[in-house]
């Protein structure tokens, strides 16, 4: 292995997830860097596969998420109730926060485009049912925005970035501390320079390759 957070590092691990297969996260890695490099604006129904497939995601495989997300999308364009998907999936809070952007997909989509700057959208989407501030970060990257979802994975490679072990105690999934902040946006800066990458690529292959234990921590 390169040495840690060098371009080779990062080209090395970014490689063994494509040759394993893993290289994806509601999008294939490619697609993923191409939308943070050109993005693509969604109509409304793509806009609500997008949130739900991060409503899902939480706390799940992604092999898992993917499966129930595809067999939702494929149901409530046909009508189907809340009860029809707590059959598939049953989980009520995240079944009614889908439910709810579904039939409402037209107003939160404008509503999302309506939003100018990136801390504008941030807030806007962290607004949005079952989407709290660290899976804000995680929706607004997979609609295109250049942003990194702090998450417990990140933060904990921050950590090791900024040779502070005594932030350790500090990693909340649910709560994100100043400092362990400050240590993940100094790693992604210094990668991107590294890379010459979008940040929220960079981002997504660090977490896939942190959940899967190319990178220990």
């Amino acid at each position: 292995m390169h040495k840690i957070f060098s371009k080779d590092w990062f080209i090395e691990i970014e490689s063994k997830l494509r040759e394993m297969g893993l290289d994806s996260d509601d999008k294939s890695f490619d697609e993923i860097k191409e939308n943070l490099s050109n993005q693509k604006k969604l109509n409304p129904t793509e806009f609500a596969s997008t949130v739900s497939y991060v409503i899902l995601a939480g706390g799940f495989s992604q092999k898992t998420a993917k499966r129930i997300h595809k067999i939702i999308m494929d149901m409530l364009p046909s009508g189907a109730s809340v009860e029809d998907l707590l059959n598939v999936f049953n989980n009520k809070n995240k079944i009614n926060a889908i439910y709810k952007i579904w039939n409402n997909r037209q107003d939160f989509c404008d509503g999302f485009y309506k939003c100018y700057t990136l801390d504008e959208k941030l807030n806007y989407l962290q607004h949005l049912p079952h989407i709290g501030k660290i899976t804000a970060n995680h929706l607004a990257r997979n609609l295109g925005e250049n942003v990194v979802k702090y998450d417990i994975w990140i933060q904990r490679l921050g950590v090791v970035y900024g040779r502070n072990s005594g932030l350790a105690e500090k990693i909340d999934n649910g709560k994100l501390d100043r400092d362990i902040k400050k240590c993940c946006d100094e790693m992604f800066e210094h990668l991107h320079k590294q890379t010459n990458l979008p940040i929220g690529y960079i981002d997504v292959v660090l977490w896939k390759a942190l959940q899967n234990h190319l990178i220990e921590v």
